[in-house]
């Protein structure tokens, strides 16, 4: 009826397409655009510290009751603990879908009635909430250019922090920007000991003499007549000179605390460095904001650091993990295959149609189809991401199938009205069918299911809105550009049968049928044969199954990683540093820049892995995938060589799409416990871990994490005896290891600690020292306390299960994993007096969850798709031969999928969901004109293959419209394209199979179903 109303209204259709053309692209250009969509992840993570706590320490005190308290969070999902020296870290999982907002404060609330039964010297924990934007847009990387010396690297890193990092700040675009890498000062008390005792006096003067000169009181009024003064007193120690300028009185003689003692100030102890390609280096990571566009970021950026380089020509900034490079680089590949796509649709359209005017008539379709899902896109809040996009590149495929099938029609009933009602139907049909399909993947567990509404929204608005123009657009133009043609009833063409371009419309026809016709009739006579192929291809789905590669998500190749070394071994940050210094020079020429970061680091989010001492994170870009992969296996083989019992392992650099799909799993887990409870002894768990790494070398199986401590034990009698207190022992102590601090000088963002005590000593010349007792006597440490070495875990693990010893399986082969399940356990630690068992975790089995999960989806999408087409159709049979193609392709798609090596993933297991809703479009279309002519009295025979003929050309136009817009994602140059790249091979070979089952097989199961009812 509408469509009757408007058919003679070209000009007012105009106008408002034109208009809302003009809506269109003002939606667009405020359309928000990132690199995946914003999501919760539903990850709580709780960071507690309390330094010098041992590990054991940490865990008793601090985590294990914490955990007890916070398990009893509601939605909690899994629940697991890591503690190790001074610190200890609490993760929760809950159920995907939550409202993590409001469990945010849940957590916190149960953390403030906990803190009550903590340690008083305890910090509150942080509490940190993942989320998308906390992986930083870029880190900079500040590296002085006058010299490596550790007073240029304190004077940067003051400049960095109270200058440098304002100025990023102040970018509309920046939330925050955290640092690493600092190198402070401290100021040193070292005191003459011959001149304090020939003076009666110790160290504790000194400290007390500090502490009485540096105090501020507060704010005193004093009235005048009718006015009222302020007076502020103080005496705040600000710098070293006023430390030196002290005056102390001691037994009636005045001196200054320089004449008793050498101030100097020196680069602080470094627990953390950060070095750019061997130069020490400040590291900053800038954060975006949340609706901050990624490219206006980049632009502002750029613009900044250029004036900052001209301002601080002393410094080099450096740019690496540039994630709006990663978005740039993506989206731009994404929008070229956007438009590469609907060119190659295009010529298909002009091959089969010839002339111009309908070629241009269907391709109008596009833009204007594109355009208002975009205005939709705005409307919903939906971004441009790589998932929303590809759900458009996916759709532009199918935009034109309506506007082909429309036009078809039209011309073949030569009626503008007629044609485009007769075909309505089947066209709701088909793109109600291809839209349901995409409504069982809500329903994914974990962050899958929520990030693919992008995609899903991406595909149903664009069907929908090509849909409208198709029925309501196309017609009026189409009437508009051939009223001579359609009133006399003839069919449009663009010129006279004996045009060259009509020679190659009826060329291109005649080629179809020469190979259609003879295809049909030996499919008819050979039905037998045909439909035993339906049988065989159920088998070979079932025998497939187990021998194609399963995982989470698709492997994607990457030129740069993140490098995870533990030596093992309680060194300093500058030893640290020289090790992964000789390291990076053993790979070579494949770098092409690298920042490593030792020891503990500063940053206050955690987008980087929180690291003790004797741990390095370096992050490795080299100049190929190739590259990479050698890197990898020189620094494995290295660290191996050099250091036995370190550990070395590498995980993707992180970016967004890593955030949101990778686990931080490794492909298997063997978590060790005892047989009545509670962990393995180290000894016990290196036995294990040693067992399988003989056994299997090529698993990346990492060695057990230990340190030795060295543990010092007063002796209560000797202490006694000598009149030495633990307080007095204690501050000895502290001394000589240079921790007594007194107080802290504020300067700016930076404090600087007061440090009196003697100079630094190793562990060896502390047990050498000699303790001064309240009476004057020198006594020898080794006769207070008595020194031991004990190794123990350096991280200690805990979950729902209670307390366990992990044991990680890297990277290895599903065969290879089953093995290991195997023989996790030794013979010689199942057995005994204190048996150990073990329990299996990793992305071996959740990939393997996710796989049965989506079949479950499959199956469910499948049951949709038969209720719509029952509905259509009316009937219960007709809906089983259109969907007996879905096992067809399906068997097929997976033959190729193990062929060329490819895995079962989420990807490509959304191709196969996917797939079943487009391939029956055109079997829909078939069916229904079937129908049309049997029950217009055809015969039978005669109707199958009329409607072949009739349906011949939009089925091979539509399919070959949607198979070439997904040829350019057949490729891994970007994210985009290497995470789309097996949906897309699945849609291209379902798509390819499709077709020529839509026009042999279906056709041959109605005829043999129909004929067989005929005859009973």
């Amino acid at each position: 009826m509408l469509l009757k109303n408007i058919i003679h209204r070209p000009i007012a259709v105009s106008m408002i397409l034109i208009a809302l053309t003009a809506i269109g692209v003002l939606a667009f250009m405020h359309i928000p655009v990132s690199l995946m969509p914003e999501i919760d992840i539903p990850l709580i993570t709780v960071q507690m510290s309390k330094p010098g706590a041992s590990v054991e320490e940490v865990e008793q005190q601090l985590v294990t009751p914490m955990r007890y308290r916070l398990s009893q969070v509601a939605g909690l999902k899994d629940i697991e603990t890591m503690s190790r020296m001074d610190a200890g870290t609490i993760t929760l999982t809950f159920e995907p879908g939550s409202d993590m907002a409001l469990l945010f404060i849940d957590v916190n609330e149960k953390i403030d009635r906990a803190m009550s039964s903590m340690p008083d010297d305890m910090a509150r924990p942080k509490v940190i909430k993942a989320s998308a934007m906390d992986i930083p847009a870029f880190y900079i990387d500040v590296v002085p250019t006058s010299g490596s010396d550790g007073l240029s690297v304190a004077q940067a890193s003051l400049l960095v922090r109270n200058v440098i990092v304002k100025r990023i700040e102040q970018l509309p675009q920046v939330a925050m920007v955290d640092i690493s890498g600092t190198v402070g000062t401290e100021i040193q008390c070292i005191p003459d000991m011959d001149k304090l005792a020939s003076l009666g006096m110790n160290t504790s003067h000194i400290e007390q003499a500090i502490r009485d000169n540096n105090f501020v009181l507060g704010a005193l009024s004093v009235a005048d007549g009718i006015y009222r003064y302020s007076i502020h007193f103080d005496a705040q120690i600000l710098c070293k000179e006023d430390i030196e300028n002290i005056w102390i009185r001691h037994q009636g003689r005045m001196f200054q605390l320089r004449d008793v003692c050498r101030v100097v100030e020196l680069p602080a102890v470094r627990n953390g460095i950060v070095k750019n390609n061997g130069q020490d280096a400040v590291t900053m990571a800038v954060i975006k904001q949340n609706d901050a566009r990624m490219d206006e970021l980049q632009e502002g950026m750029d613009q900044l650091l250029k004036q900052l380089k001209k301002d601080y020509p002393d410094l080099d900034f450096r740019v690496t993990r540039d994630q709006t490079e990663l978005l740039t680089y993506s989206m731009q590949n994404l929008e070229w295959n956007l438009v590469l796509g609907a060119l190659l649709a295009c010529v298909i359209l002009f091959v089969f149609n010839g002339g111009w005017r309908t070629p241009l008539l269907i391709i109008i379709s596009i833009p204007l189809s594109l355009i208002l899902t975009l205005l939709v896109f705005y409307v919903l809040g939906i971004s441009l991401n790589i998932i929303s996009l590809s759900g458009l590149i996916l759709g532009v495929g199918m935009i034109v199938d309506n506007a082909i099938i429309v036009i078809d029609n039209i011309r073949q009933r030569k009626d503008v009205i007629e044609g485009t009602r007769e075909v309505f139907m089947p066209m709701l049909s088909s793109v109600l069918t291809t839209c349901s399909v995409f409504i069982p993947l809500i329903f994914l567990s974990g962050t899958a299911g929520a990030l693919f509404y992008d995609q899903a929204m991406g595909v149903t608005v664009a069907l929908f809105a090509s849909l409208i123009v198709a029925a309501l657009v196309v017609p009026v133009y189409y009437f508009a550009m051939s009223k001579k043609e359609i009133s006399k009833y003839s069919e449009y063409s663009e010129s006279s049968a004996k045009s060259e371009k009509s020679e190659k419309i009826r060329w291109a026809e005649r080629q179809l049928l020469r190979l259609y016709e003879p295809g049909m009739r030996w499919t008819l006579r050979h039905g037998r044969w045909c439909l035993t192929g339906l049988a065989i291809a159920v088998g070979l789905i079932v025998l497939l199954s187990p021998y194609i590669r399963k995982e989470r998500m698709p492997a994607i190749d990457h030129s740069d990683v993140l490098m995870d070394i533990d030596w093992n071994a309680g060194i300093s940050a500058e030893e640290n540093s020289r090790r992964v210094e000789e390291l990076l020079a053993a790979t070579g020429d494949a770098l092409e820049t690298s920042t490593s970061m030792v020891g503990t680091q500063e940053f206050i989010l955690a987008h980087t892995r929180d690291i003790t001492g004797s741990e390095a994170v370096v992050y490795i870009k080299a100049h190929s995938p190739a590259a990479l992969d050698s890197v990898k296996d020189i620094a494995t083989r290295w660290v191996e060589k050099n250091y036995p019992k370190a550990k070395v392992d590498f995980q993707i650099a992180g970016n967004i799409y890593d955030l949101i799909f990778q686990t931080g799993k490794p492909d298997l887990e063997i978590r060790l416990v005892r047989a009545e409870g509670g962990r393995p002894t180290p000894d016990e768990a290196m036995v294990c871990a040693n067992y399988l790494r003989r056994l299997y070398p090529e698993a990346g199986i990492q060695p057990i994490a230990t340190e030795e401590n060295l543990t010092l034990t007063a002796e209560p009698e000797q202490l006694a005896y000598y009149h030495v207190s633990f307080q007095r022992l204690y501050g000895q102590l502290k001394e000589w290891v240079g921790s007594s601090q007194v107080y802290e000088i504020s300067n700016g963002g930076q404090s600087i600690p007061i440090i009196v005590g003697q100079e630094r000593r190793d562990a060896n010349e502390v047990m050498r020292s000699t303790v001064t007792t309240s009476d004057g006597i020198d006594v020898p440490l080794s006769y207070l306390v008595s020194a031991t070495r004990q190794s123990n875990y350096k991280r200690l693990s805990a979950g729902n299960g209670g307390e366990y010893v992990p044991i990680r399986v890297e990277s290895a082969s599903d065969k290879v994993i089953e093995q290991i399940m195997e023989d996790a356990l030794p013979p010689s630690v199942r057995t005994g007096e204190h048996p150990l068992k073990c329990t299996f975790h990793g992305n071996y089995f959740d990939s393997r969850a996710m796989i049965k999960e989506l079949a479950i989806v499959l199956l469910v999408a499948v049951l949709l798709l038969y209720f719509i087409l029952a509905a259509q159709f009316e009937s219960l049979l007709q809906p089983s031969i259109i969907l007996s193609e879905v096992i067809l392709d399906v068997s097929i798609v997976m033959l190729v999928l193990w062929a060329l090596g490819e895995s079962l993933n989420i990807m490509s297991m959304i191709g196969l969901v996917v797939m079943s809703g487009i391939i029956i479009n055109d079997s829909i279309l078939k069916v229904d004109t079937i129908n049309n002519l049997y029950r217009s009295g055809t015969p039978l025979l005669r109707a199958v293959l009329v409607a072949g003929h009739r349906r011949l050309k939009p089925i091979v136009m539509t399919s070959a419209t949607t198979i070439l817009a997904l040829v350019p994602f057949l490729h891994h140059a970007d994210m985009g394209s290497a995470l789309q790249y097996p949906l897309s091979l699945t849609l291209i070979v379902g798509m390819m199979v499709g077709t020529m089952v839509s026009l042999f097989f279906v056709p041959l199961v109605y005829f043999v179903i129909y004929k067989s009812r005929k005859r009973a």
